[in-house]
C-alpha cells in the first residue's frame, strides 16, 4: 500500500515538531540530579557563631539520648508501627539490641525490629557527623526591625563568623543568608546588609564564597524584586572580582500573590524566569503564608488545608523545571518545660510528655511533607533536628524494596529501548526514580551499594544522571 504522506512534508512537519519539543525539554529538563539538603536551619543573625554548625548537631544528639536512650524509647515515644510489640524492660531491650548488632545487614532485615533499630542508630551517626545541612543566617523574621547600626554591625561579625567557619571547616555543606524583603519599606535595608555582608566575607577569604552559597530573598510578589537583585549580584560580582553568576538565590513562597496574582494567573515560573538562571529554590514560609490567608495564629499550622492548595499551586508551576521545593516550618519546639537538676518524678514524666508530643507532631508533618513530594522543609532549633531525620530515614528506608523493584524493572526496559536510541523519556521517567536513591544516600538512609541491587553499577549512580546511563549502555550493545 502507498502512503498517502510523501516524505519532504512529513519530514518538514517533524522537523518543526522537534523544535518545539526541544523548547519544551529546556524549560521542563526534569528534577536535578545535584544534592538537596532534607532541610534549611534558620538562625537569627547575631547568633551565628563560626562553630554554629557543629554545636547544633552535637545539641540535638544530646536532646535525643536524654528523651530517646535507645530505639525501642523512640519507637514507643513516635508510636510507630509495631512499637507495642518491642520489649519493655531494659535487660530485654539491651539482648535485642546486642542480638541486632551482631546480625549482617541481609540478616538483620528478617527480624521485625530492624527499620527502629536502624534508623535510630543511623539518626545519631548523623547528627554526629553532619547534624544540619543546610543553614541560613537569618536577617529577616530571625533576627527582626532593629536599628541601622545594629544590623550594620551584626552584618559584618556574622560575615567574620562564616570566614572563620570556612576555615575551621565547620560550617554546613550549604550555606547562606536571608535578608530583608524588597518592599518599599526595607529595600534599602536589604541591599546595605547584602552589600555589608559579602565584602566582609570576601575581604575575609580572598573572595572565596563558601561552597553552594545562596542568598534567600523572602516575601516575592512580583517578578521586578528578582530582577532587581539579579542586577544587584552582577554589581556585586564586578566589584568582588566573582565569576559571572557565582551568586545564586532562593525565593520564598509566603503570600497568596505568588500563587495567584492580579489577573488570576500563577507567578511562579515568570518569577523564576526573571532570575536568569539565578534562582535554585523555593521555600514554603507556613507562618506568613497561612497569615496572608486570614488564619489566625492558633491554626497556623503545616497541617492547614491551605498550606498544601500551595504546595500543588507551587508543584504545578515548577515541577520538572529543576527548581529544588521545600516546605515549612513546624513551630512546635520539642523543648522540656522543667529545668534543672533536682526535678520530682512527675516533672520528668512531664518532661517527657510534652517532648515526644513535640516530636510526634514535628514527624507527622516531615512524614507529610515527604509523602507529598517535598524532600526538604525548616528546623528552627536543634531539638527538632532528631524529627527531622528519625521520618527522613524512615521514608527512604521503608521504600526502599519497592523503589528497589521498580527502578530494576525500569532499567531492564529501558535497556530495550534504548536500541531504538529514543531515550530522552526513558531518561525523564528514570531520573524520577534514580533521584529516590539519590537523595537517600545523599542524606544517609542508605550507601551507594545498597542502590547495586536495581542493577546499576557504582560509577553509573555515581554519573547521577539517567540519561548517562542510558547512553553509555546504548555504546556497548
Amino acid at each position: 500500500m502507498q502512503l498517502a504522506i510523501a516524505d519532504n512534508e512529513k519530514e518538514q512537519l517533524l522537523q518543526e515538531l522537534g523544535k518545539a519539543n526541544l523548547r519544551f525539554q529546556q524549560v521542563y529538563p526534569g528534577d536535578k540530579p545535584d544534592r538537596q539538603p532534607v532541610h534549611t536551619v534558620y538562625g537569627g543573625a547575631n547568633l551565628f557563631k563560626a562553630d554554629t554548625c557543629v554545636r547544633m548537631g552535637e545539641i540535638a544528639l544530646k536532646h535525643l539520648r536524654a528523651f530517646a536512650p535507645n530505639f525501642v524509647a523512640l519507637a514507643k515515644a513516635l508510636q510507630l508501627e509495631g512499637h507495642d510489640r518491642l520489649p519493655q524492660r531494659q535487660a530485654d531491650i539491651a539482648r535485642l539490641e546486642e542480638k541486632l548488632e551482631g546480625l549482617s545487614d541481609a540478616a538483620r532485615k528478617q527480624e521485625p525490629a530492624w527499620l527502629h533499630y536502624t534508623v535510630y542508630k543511623k539518626i545519631a551517626r548523623k547528627l554526629f557527623v553532619e547534624g544540619v545541612e543546610d543553614f541560613r543566617i537569618d536577617f529577616e523574621d530571625g533576627f527582626g526591625n532593629r536599628p541601622d547600626d545594629e544590623e550594620d554591625a551584626t552584618a559584618i561579625a556574622a560575615a567574620k563568623e562564616l570566614a572563620q567557619g570556612m576555615r575551621n571547616e565547620t560550617i554546613s555543606p550549604f550555606i547562606g543568608i536571608r535578608i530583608k524583603p524588597f518592599t518599599e519599606d526595607l529595600k534599602h535595608r536589604a541591599v546595605r546588609t547584602l552589600d555589608l555582608f559579602l565584602a566582609t566575607l570576601l575581604d575575609q577569604t580572598d573572595g572565596v564564597l563558601p561552597d553552594n552559597f545562596v542568598v534567600m530573598l523572602p516575601k516575592v510578589t512580583i517578578p521586578e524584586q528578582v530582577t532587581t537583585l539579579v542586577r544587584l549580584f552582577e554589581l556585586l560580582e564586578k566589584a568582588h572580582g566573582l565569576a559571572p553568576g557565582a551568586l545564586k538565590m532562593e525565593t520564598m513562597v509566603e503570600a497568596t500573590q505568588i500563587i495567584m496574582d492580579d489577573e488570576g494567573r500563577n507567578p511562579l515560573m515568570r518569577i523564576v524566569r526573571a532570575s536568569e538562571g539565578r534562582c535554585i529554590a523555593a521555600h514554603f514560609g507556613t507562618y506568613d503564608y497561612t497569615a496572608s490567608c486570614g488564619i489566625t495564629a492558633k491554626y497556623q499550622t503545616m497541617a492547614h488545608p491551605v498550606c498544601d492548595f500551595a504546595h500543588h499551586m507551587t508543584k504545578v508551576a515548577l515541577g520538572s523545571t529543576g527548581i529544588f521545593l521545600s516546605d515549612g516550618a513546624t513551630n512546635v519546639i520539642p523543648v522540656a518545660p522543667h529545668k534543672g537538676d533536682q526535678l520530682t518524678f512527675a516533672q520528668v514524666q512531664e518532661n517527657h510528655e510534652s517532648v515526644h508530643h513535640a516530636w510526634r507532631i514535628g514527624y507527622g508533618h516531615t512524614m507529610h511533607s515527604l509523602i507529598n513530594g517535598f524532600y526538604q522543609g525548616w528546623d528552627l532549633n536543634p531539638a527538632q533536628l532528631p524529627m527531622r531525620y528519625a521520618a527522613t530515614y524512615h521514608f527512604f528506608l521503608s521504600n526502599y524494596d519497592d523503589a528497589v523493584f521498580r527502578l530494576k524493572t525500569f532499567v531492564e526496559r529501558a535497556a530495550i529501548s534504548t536500541l531504538t536510541k529514543d531515550i530522552f523519556d526513558d531518561a525523564a521517567t528514570g531520573q524520577g526514580l534514580l533521584n529516590f536513591f539519590l537523595k537517600a544516600i545523599n542524606c544517609g538512609a542508605i550507601s551507594e551499594e545498597e542502590v547495586l541491587a536495581t542493577g546499576l553499577t557504582l560509577e553509573e549512580i555515581r554519573s547521577r544522571s539517567f540519561y548517562r546511563i542510558l547512553e553509555g549502555r546504548r555504546k556497548h550493545r
